[in-house]
C-alpha cells in the first residue's frame, strides 16, 4: 500500500467523520475536499474543481430550474392532485403513491431528473396535507434511485454493462432492456413496503412545526382563531340570505373567507357582503371552533370534517394570512373599510383588527382606521403580492412574510414544451444529459416561464457544492489506485466461495465503493475484476456483472448520491438520518437482489 493510498484513506475517513458528527455543514465538507485534496497532492487543481463543471452537477442545476418552471406555471399542481385524491388523508398511502410514481418514472429516465421534477410536487402535497415533508422526500429519493434498476437504461451503471462485458477478448451475451426488470420491481416493492411498515421508526420524527408556515403561526398568535372550516348548507333549507343580512361576523365573531355557489358552480375567495348564500352552497369560515359549531347548529348547517370544495383554493400554497400595518401616509387613515369598499379595492378578507390595546373580530368594516393599526388579512397569495408591489406610498406595510407566490398558468404549455424538448434530445438524439437539460432550462428563461433571477434562486447551491466536492475525492480514490487495491484485497480474502456467496461479496463491495466514488467509476472498475473472479469460482460472469450494475444503486447510507444530496436540504435531513434509514435499506436491497437472482437465474 503506497503512501498516496494511505493518505487517500485518511481523507476519506476525515470526510466521513465530518458527515457523521456535523461539525460543519455538508456543503462545507465538499468545499474542504476541493481545497484539501490538491494541497496534499492527491489531485491536481484542475481535477479538484472539475466537479463544478461536471455533467452531473450541471445536469442537477438544469433539472432543478426545469422543475421550478413546471412548479411556477402550476403544472406540478396537476401532478399532485391525483396523488392527493388517491392518498386521502393517509400519510402512508401518499408516501407509497409518490415513491411508486417516481420509482416507475426513473426506470426510463435519469433518477436525479425524476426526483428533481417531483420535488416541487411533493413539497406542495406536504403543505396541502400537513404532512412533514421529511416523511415523504427520503422514501421518494430512495425509490428514485432504485427505479433505475428496473430497466437497462434506467441508470448509468446498467447502461454501461453490455459495453464492459468482455472476457478473454470475447464479448459476452448482452442483457436485454427488460432482463433485470423482475429484480428491479422486487427492489422497488420492497423499498415501498419497508417505508410503509417501518417509516415511522426510521424516518425523522418531525412534527411539522418548523414548516407549519406563517398562516398557522398567526392563528396561534390570534387566540380568536382556530382553523378554517368548511360548512355545507343543506338543500332542504329555504334561502338563507346575503352575508350582510345573516350578520355572521357580528353574531359569531367568525369571517366567511370563501363561498361556493352550487347552482352556478363557481367559487368566490373574497366574498362580498351582498353575496347570497343559497341551499346546497358551501362556505369556508375562519374563527374559533366553538363559535363556528354554534353558528352551524343555530343555522342548521353541516360542519365538514375537512376542506372539500375549497381544499385546493385555500391550500397553503394558494392562499393564507398576512399581518399588515396601516402606514403613516395611508389612504385608509380616518376611513372605515366599508367606506372605501376594502374587499373590492384590495381583494382580500379582513379577519381581525388590533387597535390600541384591543383586538376586534366583529364590526371591522365600521371602525375608523388610524396609523399603526394592525390588520390581519386572509386571501389568495396573488392578491397579497399585488398589494405588496403597489407603488409608494403604500396603504399597508407587511409585518409577516408571504408564503405563496404569483403563478404563471398562462406559461404552462411553454414549460411542458421545453421539458419535452430536453427529454427528446436525451432519448432520440443522444445529446449529452447536461446539454439537453440546460437547453430546456434556457428555453424556459428566454420564453418568460422563469426570470433569470428566479432561476438562480431556485437552485440549491448547498447540493451543488456538496456533489462538486465529492467528485475530486472519487478521482483521488481511482487515481492513487486505492479503489483497485481494496477490491483486489477483498477478493483475495474470500478464497473460493460458492457462486451465491461470491455475488454477495461483490454486492457488498460495490455498495461500499458507490458511497465514495461515482457509481459509474465503481462499475467500470469492478465489472472486469468481478467477472474474472466469477470464472475462477465456477460462477456465471454475467451474473457478477449484473450484481455490480444493480448494486451501484445501493447508495443509501450517506448523502453522497446525487438524489440523496438533492433532497437533504428540503427534507431537513442530517447525515445520521441517512445512516438510520439507509442502513436497513442497504441490507434489504442486497437481500432482495440476491434472493431474486437466485430464484430467477438459479444461482446457488
Amino acid at each position: 500500500m503506497t503512501p498516496e493510498m494511505v493518505l487517500t484513506m485518511i481523507v476519506l475517513l476525515f470526510a466521513v467523520v465530518l458527515f457523521v458528527f456535523e461539525w460543519v455543514r455538508v456543503d462545507v465538507v465538499g468545499i474542504i475536499m476541493m481545497v484539501l485534496l490538491p494541497l496534499i497532492g492527491l489531485v491536481s487543481a484542475r481535477e479538484a474543481f472539475s466537479g463544478l463543471s461536471s455533467n452531473a452537477v450541471c445536469s442537477i442545476i438544469a433539472v432543478i430550474i426545469i422543475g421550478a418552471g413546471l412548479d411556477k406555471t402550476g403544472v406540478m399542481n396537476h401532478v399532485a392532485r391525483p396523488i392527493i385524491r388517491l392518498g386521502g388523508r393517509s400519510e402512508r398511502r401518499v408516501m407509497a403513491l409518490v415513491a411508486a410514481t417516481v420509482g416507475t418514472i426513473s426506470s426510463m429516465m435519469q433518477n436525479i431528473g425524476a426526483a428533481a421534477l417531483f420535488l416541487p410536487a411533493v413539497q406542495r402535497i406536504s403543505k396541502r396535507m400537513g404532512i412533514p415533508v421529511s416523511r415523504i422526500l427520503m422514501p421518494m429519493g430512495f425509490c428514485a434511485i432504485i427505479g433505475g434498476t428496473i430497466t437497462l437504461v434506467g441508470a448509468s451503471p446498467t447502461i454501461l454493462l453490455n459495453d464492459l462485458m468482455n472476457l478473454g477478448g470475447k464479448k459476452l451475451e448482452p442483457f436485454g432492456l427488460f432482463t433485470q426488470t423482475p429484480i428491479g420491481l422486487c427492489l422497488l416493492a420492497s423499498a415501498i413496503l419497508y417505508f410503509v411498515i417501518m417509516g415511522k421508526f426510521v424516518l425523522p420524527a418531525g412534527s411539522g412545526d418548523d414548516d407549519k408556515g406563517v398562516t398557522a403561526s398567526l392563528m396561534e398568535l390570534y387566540h380568536g382563531l382556530d382553523n378554517i372550516f368548511e360548512l355545507h348548507i343543506p338543500v332542504s333549507q329555504t334561502e338563507a340570505g346575503t352575508l350582510q343580512e345573516l350578520q355572521i361576523r357580528e353574531k359569531y365573531l367568525v369571517t366567511v373567507v370563501a363561498l361556493h355557489n352550487s347552482a352556478k358552480k363557481d367559487k368566490h375567495f373574497v366574498p362580498r357582503s351582498t353575496d347570497k348564500i343559497m341551499p346546497g352552497d358551501n362556505i369556508a369560515v375562519v374563527g374559533r371552533e366553538k363559535n363556528i359549531r354554534k353558528l352551524a347548529e343555530e343555522m342548521g348547517w353541516l360542519v365538514k370534517p375537512a376542506l372539500d370544495e375549497f381544499a385546493e383554493g385555500l391550500s397553503r400554497t394558494n392562499a393564507g394570512m398576512a399581518e399588515t400595518i396601516v402606514t403613516p401616509r395611508s389612504e385608509l387613515i380616518g376611513k372605515t373599510m366599508a367606506e372605501i369598499k376594502f374587499k373590492t379595492l384590495y381583494g382580500v378578507n379582513p379577519v381581525g383588527l388590533f387597535k390600541g390595546n384591543r383586538l376586534y373580530y366583529g364590526g371591522l368594516t365600521r371602525i375608523r382606521l388610524q396609523m399603526g393599526d394592525t390588520l390581519l388579512l386572509q386571501g389568495p397569495w396573488e392578491r397579497f403580492h399585488i398589494l405588496k408591489e403597489r407603488p409608494q406610498p403604500r396603504a399597508l406595510s407587511f409585518a409577516t412574510p408571504l408564503e405563496g407566490e404569483i403563478m404563471r398558468p398562462q406559461k404552462a404549455k411553454l414549460a411542458v414544451f421545453w421539458l419535452a424538448v430536453a427529454l427528446t434530445q436525451i432519448i432520440f438524439f443522444k445529446v449529452s444529459l447536461a446539454v439537453a437539460l440546460m437547453s430546456g432550462a434556457l428555453g424556459m428563461i428566454i420564453t418568460g416561464v422563469l426570470s433569470i433571477d428566479e432561476a438562480y434562486r431556485s437552485v440549491d447551491w448547498m447540493t451543488v457544492f456538496l456533489l462538486a466536492g465529492l467528485i475530486p475525492l472519487g478521482i483521488a480514490f481511482e487515481k492513487t489506485g486505492t479503489a483497485g487495491f481494496i477490491a483486489h484485497g477483498v477478493l483475495a480474502l474470500i478464497g473460493e466461495p460458492s457462486p451465491l456467496m461470491l455475488l454477495a461479496v461483490i454486492g457488498v463491495m460495490t455498495s461500499f465503493f458507490t458511497l465514495v466514488i461515482s457509481n459509474v467509476g465503481a462499475t467500470v472498475l469492478l465489472v472486469p475484476l468481478c467477472m474474472n473472479m466469477a470464472v475462477m469460482a465456477g460462477g456465471d460472469p454475467r451474473m457478477a456483472a449484473l450484481v455490480v450494475g444493480l448494486s451501484a444503486s445501493n447508495t443509501f447510507l450517506l448523502p453522497t448520491h446525487q438524489v440523496n444530496a438533492l433532497v437533504m436540504r428540503p427534507g431537513g435531513y442530517r447525515t445520521m438520518d441517512y445512516a438510520k434509514a439507509g442502513g436497513i435499506m442497504t441490507i434489504l436491497f442486497l437481500a432482495v437482489e440476491l434472493g431474486a437472482i437466485s430464484l430467477l437465474f438459479g444461482v446457488r
